[in-house]
């Protein structure tokens, strides 16, 4: 689709870039007035991904095609999408620079490099298929939109992003699904030792979130249930550990809660270490992984999970699920405006420092929070400016910084990537849901700038395993058990988005 074809079916209306097709991206491409404003979706991603139910089609309880909804859909003809992902962004002149991504083979993976792949398999075949860098475009827009996400938190710990599996897309899922049954039979060959079937089906899980926690509990169901009937002789050897840095599991529930989950985990043989630290993350086994080690003549097959508690350890699948990190493109392409955008932006002041009055005199930047490196919206969830730090400023100075601020009328940041001023927001779908809802509602009638943003706490819930789970309210009421679950998959089946998932999903259950 070339840019002129674009133009001509503009229409008078203006035209919304929003960058990603995550949760924010997504619901506000659908709520954006089809007579008011032409809207376009960029994305490296061409479907959107229900995420809280990705857990299930990596064990097979739900097939991969439940979690994913197209961009382009003959319901909504004014949803317009091109497949690249935003390099950089010129504020004066209002274009997003574009690369093509439709030839990427990485583009469903999560990764915290866009040029970087975490699968083995995909590791081994990138060398042959070195990734070229796509063609350059420029969009133009009217307003802007940035949901592109975060990434994979890795904690720069070595092996990680070569070795690990995610949990982030579909294609991550289906990874998975596959080395768990690679495992499985590998393990059930009759030329594998017990001692290698020991590591094989060793499953560690480092990070004890909901998205760990509720992996942990689907793959318990998985072995339990299904794969214990087809492979018999392995059950004494299947093993499922969680590693958290944290002194408990799922600290955002209330006490009694997580007590309550820890012993479904109990019984149900997962066992959790807390207070661990992964240090390394390797390929092959270890001689420190224990005493057999040295009888095992194929370890390609394994991992090597080094924790700074236990030393090394075998494991046959290591699931990734320690948080998010800030996508590179916020990191880096966003980091400047280089020109004050005085045809879109508003000043707002100065403090007293002297500084002159002329917003062009001054280099700018995107106001980001200092330790995630969010940008950080207001009220109305718009992208805000600040001035450079003067370099004759000491570091060990006590007076404020000379600093001018500004924001952007036409600029807006949702979901994980960006921050409230005020304060962060759960990094949850349902922040980026309700995010995306109130900024589409209210660029449509054209409020924007009278209304403000308020986050509704619906509370937290995570599935446990054998029919059990967590629910805590914003009101902080507490349910626990088989009720709890059923609450669990009445949500997630109501905020399914087509009603096409939403036969699929139950038959699937």
């Amino acid at each position: 689709m070339a840019s002129a074809d674009l133009d001509s079916r503009k229409d008078g209306r203006e035209r919304v870039v929003i960058l990603g097709s995550g949760w924010a991206g997504y619901v506000l491409s659908r709520q954006l007035s089809a007579s008011k404003y032409q809207t376009l979706v960029i994305s490296p991603r061409s479907y959107f991904v229900f995420t809280p139910l990705l857990n299930s089609t990596a064990v097979g309880t739900l097939e991969f095609r439940t979690t994913m909804e197209p961009i382009r859909n003959r319901r909504y003809p004014n949803i317009e999408f091109m497949q690249g992902w935003a390099d950089n962004v010129d504020f004066t002149k209002k274009i997003v620079h574009v690369e093509e991504s439709v030839v990427d083979s990485t583009q469903s993976q999560s990764i915290s490099d866009r040029y970087e792949n975490h699968s083995e398999g995909e590791e081994r075949r990138e060398k042959h298929t070195k990734k070229k860098q796509g063609k350059m475009f420029d969009i133009t827009y009217d307003k802007l939109v940035i949901s592109v996400g975060c990434y994979n938190q890795t904690f720069g710990t070595p092996g990680v992003k070569e070795n690990a599996y995610f949990l982030k897309d579909v294609a991550d899922t289906r990874r998975i699904r596959k080395r768990i049954l690679e495992c499985f039979e590998i393990a059930a060959l009759p030329t594998t030792t017990n001692e290698l079937r020991k590591c094989l089906l060793h499953f560690a899980i480092v990070g004890g979130g909901p998205t760990g926690m509720e992996f942990s509990a689907e793959l318990s169901d998985l072995v339990n249930d299904d794969m214990v009937k087809l492979y018999p002789h392995l059950k004494k050897f299947s093993k499922i550990t969680v590693y958290d840095v944290a002194p408990t599991v799922l600290s955002m529930f209330d006490e009694s809660l997580t007590k309550y989950a820890i012993e479904i985990f109990r019984r149900q043989d997962i066992e959790i270490k807390t207070e661990h630290h992964v240090e390394d993350l390797s390929r092959g086994l270890s001689s420190k992984c224990g005493e057999f080690t040295d009888s095992i003549t194929d370890t390609d097959g394994c991992y090597t999970l080094r924790t700074k508690e236990e030393g090394d350890v075998g494991a046959g699948l290591v699931v990734w699920t320690t948080g998010n990190m800030m996508n590179p493109f916020v990191q880096k392409a966003l980091e400047t405006v280089h020109q004050y955008p005085s045809t879109s932006a508003t000043f707002k002041d100065y403090d007293a420092s002297g500084i002159t009055e002329d917003p062009n005199a001054e280099s700018w930047f995107i106001k980001k929070d200092a330790k995630t490196g969010a940008m950080l919206v207001d009220s109305h969830l718009r992208v805000q400016l600040h001035t450079a730090i003067p370099e004759n400023h000491s570091e060990d100075s006590d007076a404020p910084l000379p600093k001018a601020s500004a924001y952007m009328n036409d600029v807006f940041a949702l979901g994980d990537n960006s921050m409230l001023d005020t304060g962060a927001l759960p990094a949850t779908a349902q922040t980026a849901n309700q995010q995306a809802l109130w900024l589409g509602k209210h660029l449509s009638k054209g409020d924007i700038n009278t209304e403000t943003f308020s986050f509704k706490d619906m509370g937290v819930m995570t599935y446990l395993g054998d029919a059990k789970g967590l629910v805590q309210t914003g009101g902080n009421s507490k349910i626990a058990g088989r009720s709890a679950w059923l609450i669990w998959r009445g949500a997630y089946l109501t905020m399914s988005v087509s009603w096409r998932n939403k036969i699929l999903i139950p038959i699937y259950w």
